[in-house]
């Protein structure tokens, strides 16, 4: 990602955090002049303890001075998460990890690992890379979503195939969230990953191909690990509810373990074993 692309993408997602905000949840006046929702720029400016202008040309994305201590001070200012406040600082100060690209060996799940997901048959189970590229799943994953083996490897990725495949719109009760779920992470990794011009060209495929992502993406959601609790309706078991849990694989590649867990007190687990 070229710098002013990350400067746009700053200036994209600070626009999209202050209109989030209402004005008297913050001890400002609503008024009666607001043309659009939310905290206006000299509002932020002066909650962050910055002046108005410097604000502005931040938001517009110009190539100036930060400090990480007034990207706080805004981020304090916006409500950011966690999350959100990781992007703002990756994208603003280029503290992305160096990108190296993957090489082929690193597109294998480790035996060890491969093995551990196997063993959870009533959790399905996803791993994917950086790019959410998905490199690993069980044989519970293939009996709720889809027969990854049937997809070519270059075609396999989640965020792609969640807006593809129609099994996965017909299997989420609450599609939209479902999506929404993997976009955060997806956006967590694209401002980690500052510097891989693969993500812009990712984003601009989707978003000419596909009129939805389009509308979610521009919601500016961040998460590193979004814990949802999702519906399913099954061709075969019905309604079932899971968990969802993200995990981190530690070593050298930058994957993720994606797991869901049949939710308590219901009978999913119980159709989970059904479906061998």
């Amino acid at each position: 990602m070229n710098r002013q692309i990350r400067l746009q993408a700053l200036s994209d997602f600070l626009k999209q955090a202050r209109s989030r905000i209402a004005p008297d949840s913050v001890g400002l006046p609503e008024g009666t002049r607001r043309r659009t929702p939310g905290l206006r720029r000299e509002e932020v400016a002066q909650l962050a303890g910055v002046s108005s202008t410097w604000y502005t040309w931040l938001e517009q994305g110009r190539d100036i001075k930060v400090s990480a201590f007034v990207l706080e001070c805004i981020s304090t200012a916006l409500r950011l998460t966690e999350d959100e406040r990781k992007y703002v600082f990756s994208l603003a100060l280029e503290s992305g990890p160096v990108v190296r690209l993957p090489k082929e060996d690193e597109l294998q799940v480790s035996p060890s690992l491969h093995k551990i997901i196997q063993e959870l048959r009533s959790c399905p189970a996803i791993i994917s890379n950086r790019r959410c590229q998905i490199v690993g799943w069980n044989e519970a994953a293939a009996q709720v979503f889809i027969d990854f083996e049937q997809i070519p490897p270059e075609q396999r990725n989640m965020i792609r195939l969640v807006f593809a495949r129609r099994e996965f719109k017909r299997l989420a009760v609450n599609w939209e969230q479902f999506a929404s779920g993997f976009l955060a992470m997806f956006r967590a990794y694209y401002g980690q990953y500052v510097d891989d011009d693969w993500y812009e060209v990712f984003l601009n495929e989707m978003k000419n191909t596909y009129p939805e992502f389009q509308t979610i993406w521009e919601r500016s959601d961040v998460s590193f690990a979004p814990e949802m609790l999702l519906e399913f309706r099954h061709a075969k078991a019905g309604k079932m509810l899971f968990h969802l849990t993200s995990l981190q694989v530690h070593g050298e590649t930058d994957l993720r373990c994606s797991i869901y867990t049949p939710a308590p007190d219901t009978n999913t687990e119980a159709k989970m074993k059904s479906l061998y």
